[in-house]
């Protein structure tokens, strides 16, 4: 390793400290990238993100400060990284599972293609869709890059963050982010249990009647009719909330 080092510094003309720490800050700018939305996606192939990574990394290595390259010091880096990168990527985590709650509610599954590692039901696609299109829109991409650059002021090079303090954040994020899918998905599931209510009532009055072959249809119809008019009020919401977590990527809104 530090024969290739060495090599590296010789072509380029570069002291073999310059390199180690570009190093350093690659590791932390590769963990992050891994897990940001956009550039983190399954269908986004792996020479784009390496080439997002170095590109970023070139752009925070004037501004972050040095330290010496240990085991230490790499593991701290990887979990600095991680630890951003999953701060952003539990909002779309979140959306994806109100996504689910909602296609389960209004009995809608797989339609369109995957956008996850996982197959996902027809509105957790739209939904996710639709959310990485406002993420990019809104410069997502630029503010993380800032976020990654102002990360260094919080958990400085080669540095860990203390795990309790780590355990502490990661828990309320998640809890925050669960509250926030429960709450984009709660149209949904209002309206499947006013549909199971009428359901029950309709068929107490006509036992007789096969209510299921006719309630089906209508609620696949009026689930895809509630999430054209919902789905910009969930996205609306969740861009808000992305913004929260932009502004206050270590603290929980």
């Amino acid at each position: 390793m530090n024969d290739l080092v060495a090599q590296l510094a010789q072509v380029f003309g570069l002291a073999q400290a310059a390199i180690w720490q570009a190093g350093l800050v690659f590791l932390r700018v590769g963990a992050a990238v891994s897990l940001l939305p956009a550039l983190g996606e399954q269908s986004v192939p792996r020479r784009v993100k390496l080439a997002a990574a170095l590109a970023i990394t070139l752009i925070i290595l004037p501004s972050a400060p040095e330290a010496t390259f240990t085991m230490a010091a790499v593991a701290a880096e990887v979990v600095a990284g991680l630890a951003l990168g999953m701060g952003l990527r539990l909002l779309i985590l979140g959306l994806q599972t109100a996504g689910t709650l909602a296609a389960q509610s209004v009995s809608l599954t797989q339609m369109f293609g995957a956008v996850g590692p996982e197959p996902q039901p027809i509105v957790a696609n739209v939904l996710t869709l639709g959310a990485l299109v406002l993420f990019l829109t809104m410069g997502g991409l630029s503010r993380a890059v800032e976020l990654l650059a102002l990360s260094y002021q919080v958990v400085p090079t080669g540095q860990p963050p203390d795990p309790s303090v780590l355990a502490e954040w990661g828990l309320k994020r998640v809890v925050w982010v669960f509250g926030l899918a429960f709450s984009l998905a709660a149209p949904f599931v209002l309206a499947s249990l006013l549909y199971n209510l009428a359901l029950g009532a309709i068929n107490r009055a006509m036992p007789a009647m096969m209510v299921s072959f006719i309630g089906a249809p209508a609620l696949t119809l009026g689930g895809l009719a509630l999430l054209a008019l919902a789905a910009p009020v969930m996205l609306e919401v969740w861009r808000g909330a992305m913004q929260q977590a932009l502004a206050a990527p270590f603290g929980v809104p």
